[in-house]
């Protein structure tokens, strides 16, 4: 697939080959979902590192647009929810528009797949996982957030934007995508059960009623040991994988018709080790002898992240993705460098 440079209603766009090969334009023209995408794009302001310059923000929501058009026109069975754009900003920052591309109709079909649905039913049922786990660690918890009636609301965004909508740190966002990438895509629902626990004393302090609850548990702090959630949550995972927490959760069959429940070679694999042990062991062997007794992981270098990311993506997409590995940050947009102080 080849991307060139071409001239249109006084801007700059693109016209991918291959494919329909239907102009930028055209897309927008043709797309049902353009309005919604193009206002949903317009308010991700702080999705953008701070102080870039207005016209290469503007260019590069103008690429976003592109990116969701095309996944979703050459994918007709997928559906636009509004916070799948979270999702695609956050490869676009990392890798660019011609990788980014790829990445993400390739994660569209597969661990999002299931937010795509003309309805929520199975986007619900994965929210209804997060009382069951939260239940099996710490039952006086689960009882006064049932009590409370708190529901599982509060962490549809968490779990539809895989918390890119609600953290306001990148670092911490990509750290996040890299972990959900390496691993089952149920992951995302044991991270936001977690916090929920890390927050224990917090929510037992509040008032036992909806409103309370739901307003502590909806602010994220910033500040969260987030090396330290990644690692509970894939403990919680081998110790209570899906399967398990499906008959609890809800209606068996319903568990059945997700997305997620195709993926139980990666829940087999999953007990055997941890979840991102692949990627950890990855990076590590990067590193010369002496460093590789230090938390890398934590205070990550610029270069490093961005490859760390991208072998993120490696380990979740498959052997084809390993072709790019060396390419993709000459792919990755002239800023990359400047996201990570």
């Amino acid at each position: 697939m080849a991307l060139r440079s071409a001239q249109g209603d006084g801007h700059t766009s693109s016209r991918w080959d291959g494919g329909a090969g239907k102009t930028e334009q055209n897309l927008r023209q043709m797309s049902k979902d353009y309005q919604q995408v193009l206002l949903d794009v317009r308010r991700s302001l702080r999705r953008f590192p701070p102080g870039m310059p207005e016209e290469q923000r503007e260019g590069l929501q103008e690429e976003l647009i592109d990116i969701i058009l095309l996944v979703l026109e050459r994918n007709p069975q997928l559906h636009y929810y509004q916070g799948y754009h979270d999702i695609v900003v956050t490869f676009l920052l990392v890798v660019g528009k011609r990788l980014a591309t790829s990445l993400v109709e390739k994660l569209s079909t597969h661990h999002v797949r299931d937010f795509m649905d003309p309805t929520m039913d199975n986007t619900k049922h994965i929210l209804n996982y997060l009382m069951p786990i939260i239940d099996q660690v710490n039952p006086e918890l689960h009882d006064f957030m049932q009590s409370a009636e708190v529901g599982t609301i509060f962490a549809l965004s968490w779990l539809i934007t895989w918390f890119g909508h609600v953290l306001s740190d990148f670092r911490h966002v990509v750290r996040l995508y890299d972990f959900f990438l390496a691993c089952h895509p149920l992951m995302p629902i044991y991270f936001a059960a977690v916090i929920v626990l890390y927050r224990e004393q917090e929510v037992l302090d509040c008032d036992c009623d909806m409103a309370s609850v739901h307003h502590l548990l909806s602010q994220i702090p910033q500040d969260l040991p987030y090396e330290t959630l990644i690692s509970r949550a894939g403990d919680l995972f081998v110790q209570f994988p899906p399967s398990e927490l499906a008959r609890k959760a809800a209606a068996h069959q319903q568990a059945e018709k997700t997305a997620a429940s195709t993926f139980k070679d990666f829940e087999l694999v999953s007990a055997q080790q941890r979840p991102d042990m692949v990627l950890r062991q990855r990076f590590r062997g990067l590193l010369r002898p002496e460093d590789r007794t230090k938390d890398v992981l934590t205070k990550p270098r610029t270069n490093r992240f961005v490859k760390l990311a991208v072998m993120g993506l490696t380990v979740a997409l498959g052997a084809a993705a390993l072709a790019v590995v060396k390419s993709a940050l000459e792919w990755a947009p002239k800023f990359q460098l400047q996201l990570f102080p």
